[in-house]
């Protein structure tokens, strides 16, 4: 007796209109634990099928049907965006090969003739249902896939980089991607490839940095079996990996001379060989690369191919860096926040206004990979449903002093101090009755600090908003400059 299937309420519509092949049916499905529904003619299984309360997993329907046909309802089912993906059996009591030859090439998922035998019935059943909840688990995995890799922004620069990459994406040039550390390069990468006609093909990403000096050319363009200590067995090359598809060559301003060479063979004539073979494979890639060297330097100093660079830099692109898009840090924040709470099971997070002001004004050397850290760490230590800026982690890069208003020595004035400005001019002093410049500057700092905390009443969360710093740093400060609560 055949095991029952691991979902239980799969629905399957039954098309015949002979009362014995739907009752034998209907028997044989719900022994085994399905659901049916049952139609005599195919109009009345097209209404069954759009009926919003009985959702149809399977359809089971016969060739030969009074009024329209089962190959016209099985060719209705495929041109509705509703059922396009629904599973169909076709049976037929007199088959012909013309028949079941029609009924795939319209999408059937299979074909067999009457009478029916109850295990042909049963294995067919399961494996449709098994290869459909499959195709829907890969269809969503490529939608969270892409859905991860979306590029966020609406700033100007990043308004340009998306008009960029939609005219290159058609097209075959290979395309080079500079910009800081963290600036999204891969995500460039991966939008160039799904938007091109190698969408379905592979994308496959090689980190030049991370391979080895020497396994570089084996891991670029595979080996044969035996052709160094340790190749085992025959291995394919990342650029037979990414044939018919996108190969994305990240870093590439670190990949060594020797590999260099033949990767611009490969470029040029489509031509690579295996290590340890001389048989040559031709293949068909793309290869986009990025790097946050400057690869014109590293000509000029030998490290790079000049013919390989002007191979690679057919369409130029620069990834923005952070502080270039400072607009779009409240879309990316909103977005890492959504993600991280829907991975790991949290319920909705949200942020405090002073949050977006204070993540709007850090400087992010590490760009959007440091801010989705950022606020995946401000995620975790909150204990609320709202994120405040105490739950912010401090910034290593924050100091009162980074400010470079005024540091120009070019604009600074010999003559008249404050002349014309409306300002009060600090009091001259003598020489000897100056202090150091760091503890005047320190001086200044805490008695503004402490005239600030004074004025709102000692409330140090407010006090950190209106200062522009984060309510750790204050703490730290005031610990630092011995503020004592009531002081001033």
């Amino acid at each position: 007796m055949s095991s029952a299937p691991e979902t239980t309420a799969s629905t399957v519509l039954i098309v015949d209109d002979e009362k014995n092949i739907r009752r034998t049916l209907t028997m044989v499905l719900e022994g085994e634990g399905y659901q049916t529904l049952e139609a005599e003619t195919a109009e009345q299984g097209l209404r069954v099928l759009h009926a919003p309360d009985r959702p149809v997993d399977l359809v089971i329907m016969d060739v030969k049907l009074p009024g329209m046909s089962g190959l016209e309802a099985l060719e209705k089912i495929r041109g509705d965006e509703a059922t396009r993906t629904l599973p169909v059996i076709v049976i037929s009591g007199h088959a012909t090969v013309h028949d079941a030859v029609a009924a795939i090439k319209l999408g059937a998922s299979d074909f067999f003739e009457k009478p029916l035998a109850r295990e042909r019935v049963l294995v067919s059943v399961r494996n449709v249902l098994d290869r459909a909840n499959l195709s829907r688990e890969l269809t969503g995995l490529r939608a969270e896939a892409q859905k991860r890799y979306q590029m966020i922004g609406a700033s100007a620069p990043m308004r340009k980089l998306f008009g960029e990459i939609e005219k290159v994406a058609p097209t075959k040039a290979s395309v080079l991607i500079t910009g800081e550390s963290g600036t999204g390069k891969e995500l460039i990468s991966r939008a160039i490839h799904v938007l091109s006609p190698r969408k379905e093909a592979p994308f496959v990403k090689v980190n030049c940095a991370a391979i080895p000096r020497e396994l570089i050319e084996s891991e670029l363009f595979g080996h044969e079996k035996g052709s160094f200590t340790g190749a085992q067995a025959r291995k394919r090359g990342f650029f037979e990996q990414a044939h018919g598809g996108t190969l994305f060559l990240d870093e590439i301003g670190d990949m060594e001379l020797q590999a260099q060479a033949k990767v611009l063979r490969a470029l040029q004539q489509g031509e690579i060989s295996r290590v340890g073979s001389e048989h040559v494979i031709h293949v068909d890639v793309r290869v986009l690369a990025a790097t946050n060297k400057d690869l014109e330097a590293e000509v000029k100093g030998g490290r790079f191919r000049e013919d390989l660079f002007f191979r690679l830099n057919v369409f130029p692109m620069k990834s923005p860096g952070l502080r270039d898009r400072a607009d779009d840090i409240p879309l990316l924040a909103q977005s890492f926040l959504e993600e991280f709470c829907r991975e790991n099971g949290i319920k909705g997070k949200s942020f405090d206004d002073s949050v977006v002001r204070a993540l709007m004004s850090r400087k992010w050397p590490g760009n959007v990979r440091e801010l989705k850290n950022v606020v995946e760490r401000a995620a975790i230590l909150s204990s609320e449903a709202r994120i405040t800026v105490a739950d912010l982690p401090e910034d290593p890069h924050d100091s009162p002093f980074d400010d470079d208003r005024g540091t120009d020595p070019d604009v600074l004035d010999d003559g008249d101090d404050d002349a014309g400005t409306g300002q009060t001019p600090l009091p001259r002093l003598s020489g000897a009755s100056r202090l150091p410049l760091r503890e005047y500057r320190d001086k200044v700092e805490r008695d503004y600090i402490v005239d600030t905390l004074r004025e709102l009443e000692w409330n140090i969360s407010r006090a950190a908003i209106v200062l522009g710093v984060e309510r750790t740093n204050l703490h730290k400060k005031i610990r630092s400059y011995g503020i004592k609560r009531g002081e001033g």
